[in-house]
């Protein structure tokens, strides 16, 4: 596991540099105010860049997610999967090839986050696949064959054979206990097998 770098392994190494928001001079932007009046009360209202246009990430009073177009004022949450792919293009900066996106409903021993989220395959030489949650637009995991290489030894490392996050599990416990007490068995039986005339350089007579 320590022999790839750990950037490697999460894929940022193919993370586009991001670009600030350009707004020009005549692109109106929809007023907070409006928002409020349409929304209701919200907790926090961000303005971001999602696949180059501006865009409203807010967070309601109850805690849901919109995004909403900040020219328009569109709600376009949860993502299409045309604007699911504009986000994973703009942040991949590999060789793409044919490019593809699937929902994804349930977890899986590659993506173990929250769903529903989108998989976009990007068809590349290391197999790289985005996860864009369709909620907020964020790539919010990284996956390449680097990935499943080092996650495999990792699941063997901590032996949590099905989530692969648990490294105080039952198995990995009682492993170690067993390891702790061949040791100690191991030193004793050393002194308990030689006579003290063969530890005289320790200074025993």
């Amino acid at each position: 596991m320590s022999w790839f770098p750990i950037e490697i392994v999460r894929g940022e190494h193919n993370i586009s540099e991001r670009e600030s928001i350009s707004l020009p001079a005549d692109d109106i932007l929809l007023p907070v105010v409006d928002i409020l009046l349409s929304i209701g009360a919200v907790n926090r209202i961000a303005l971001k860049s999602l696949a180059g246009k501006p865009t409203y990430q807010i967070l309601t009073a109850d805690d849901n997610t919109l995004l909403l177009d900040a020219n328009t004022g569109e709600v376009i949450s949860p993502l299409s999967e045309e604007l699911a792919l504009q986000i994973a293009n703009s942040d991949f900066s590999g060789n793409a090839g044919n490019v593809s996106a699937t929902m994804i409903e349930e977890t899986n021993a590659e993506y173990r986050g929250l769903i529903p989220v989108w998989q976009v395959v990007m068809g590349d030489d290391e197999d790289t696949r985005l996860y864009v949650s369709p909620l907020t637009g964020d790539v919010i995991a990284r996956r390449n064959d680097t990935w499943r290489l080092f996650d495999f030894f990792w699941m063997l490392h901590i032996m949590d054979y099905e989530n692969r996050t648990d490294f105080n599990n039952p198995l990995v416990i009682t492993a170690s206990i067993l390891a702790l007490v061949a040791t100690i068995s191991g030193i004793w039986l050393i002194f308990y097998r030689f006579t003290r005339r063969d530890f005289r350089w320790l200074g025993f007579k």
